[in-house]
């Protein structure tokens, strides 16, 4: 066997265990459902990958970038109410400190919307929230300095703790939007690398799974094909004549139960052929050698059976006054009495065969052999005289002659049936079976009428 050819490396991935085991529709369902899983595992890892491209990808469009957007419009506030605070201190207007508060507003709005976001946890927005409330207070305390007229001090405030304040939240601003900022940068690559990894792993996996699919299907179809090229082969040779071959298909599969199948058909077909080959062309009934088979078998197997030699008397006597042509038809006459007969008191298993002119052979068993013999010397004697004409008939006799040219009366055609088993008489190969029934048939026939004789010697 070549190990490199595409089938033999079929072979040797082909689970021979595991399918003769299973019918082909479940062969076939086996490589549909591996196509199958792939395919599944293909999906859920480009879905995985896609849910994974859509976290990242929110996460960017939901946090980092409005955090940025937030952080920059939260600095801008900031910086318009040191602009007013600024302004309050030297101009002393309500217009001014009112206009302070509405962008100190905005700035708790834009807050408040950054702690509605997903994963606001990890910005300081507590920090900023309580940094900007201490700024808020801080200008509270310089209001109120102001109008106590200590701008003394209340300049002091605004260039040192107020300052100091506003540093600080917009130190925090700037801190958290440089942080979404890399979050973002981060977040950008990962869905670059992960979408190239993702769109590579997904095709090696598609490719994968056609290969591993194709070769599942060709596995399946090779042990499939290679089972009906087997029957094939062993087809063609039962068309030359090896009608006893074995497939050897060691399946439990529709192929293996035909496989058996044409295998008992094969040796079927070889023992008809046996018979036709050893047939009787008259009546197309086994021969000798074909009675010698069964009867050996029947010996082998060493179950009781029965052996019985029929002969026809007075027959030559007949084929000399009424021609060849009436002979054949008693000798077709009588293999159809021997047939009716074994088919009404015998069984399946009985073997009727015809040694060749006027001697047949039943083989049978021991409990059938006495009514399937009295059934064929009543048909016989019931019809066969019919073959003569009306005065033969009536006078019980024709004229004929014996081998030495005397003139003789033969009395009409009767059967003698000598029948041996091995039920009290162990017999141990056909020849001395076949020589028993003939010491018995020559006995039987020395009886002037139709008649069955059954050997009761026993072995010594």
């Amino acid at each position: 066997m070549n190990f490199f050819s595409p089938r033999a490396l079929l072979e040797v991935m082909t689970p021979h265990t595991l399918f003769a085991r299973l019918s082909i529709a479940r062969k076939m369902l086996l490589g549909y459902m591996l196509l199958v899983v792939l395919t599944v595992a293909v999906v859920i890892y480009a879905l995985a990958g896609l849910l994974r491209l859509h976290a990242l990808n929110n996460g960017v469009i939901r946090v980092d970038v409005p955090v940025q957007q937030t952080a920059d419009d939260m600095l801008d506030a900031i910086l318009a109410q040191d602009t007013y605070e600024k302004r309050y201190l030297i101009l002393m207007r309500t217009d001014v400190r009112n206009l302070f508060w509405k962008r100190g507003e905005e700035f708790d709005v834009k807050l408040a919307s950054l702690k509605s976001l997903p994963g606001q946890k990890r910005f300081p927005l507590g920090k900023i929230e309580r940094l900007h409330r201490q700024y808020g207070d801080l200008f509270m305390k310089e209001m109120r300095l102001v109008r106590a007229g200590n701008l003394g001090e209340a300049t002091a405030l605004s260039n040192n703790e107020l300052k100091s304040k506003l540093e600080q939240v917009m130190e925090s601003l700037k801190t958290m939007s440089a942080d979404a900022k890399r979050s973002q940068e981060a977040n950008m690559k990962k869905i670059s690398h992960l979408g190239d990894s993702a769109f590579i792993t997904t095709a090696v996996l598609c490719v994968l799974s056609i290969i591993i699919g194709v070769l599942a299907s060709l596995v399946v179809t090779n042990h499939i094909a290679s089972s009906i090229g087997k029957l094939k082969v062993a087809a063609g040779r039962v068309a030359e004549g090896d009608f006893f071959v074995d497939p050897r298909i060691d399946t439990q599969d529709e192929i293996g139960s035909l496989s058996e199948a044409f295998r008992r058909m094969g040796q079927r077909l070889g023992k008809l052929e046996e018979m036709y080959l050893d047939a009787s062309p008259l009546t197309r009934l086994p021969g000798g050698l074909a009675i010698e088979n069964v009867l050996k078998r029947r010996l082998e197997c060493e179950h009781p059976f029965a052996f019985c030699v029929l002969d026809l008397d007075n027959f030559k006597a007949f084929n000399d006054r009424y021609g060849y042509a009436h002979g054949n038809d008693v000798i077709k006459e009588t293999a159809r009495i021997i047939e009716d007969a074994v088919k009404a008191k015998g069984s399946p298993e009985d073997f009727v065969g015809h040694i060749g002119g006027d001697d047949f052979v039943v083989i049978t068993t021991p409990a059938m052999m006495r009514d399937i013999s009295a059934e064929i010397v009543k048909q016989f004697d019931k019809r066969i005289p019919d073959f003569y004409n009306k005065e033969d008939r009536e006078n019980g006799f024709i004229f004929g002659k014996t081998r030495d040219g005397e003139d003789m009366r033969f009395p009409l055609m009767t059967i003698s049936i000598a029948i041996v088993t091995n039920e009290q008489h162990k017999l141990s190969n056909p020849l001395e079976t076949s020589e028993l029934a003939a010491e018995l048939k020559d006995y039987a026939k020395t009886i002037a009428r139709s008649v069955y004789v059954v050997d009761k010697r026993r072995t010594g």
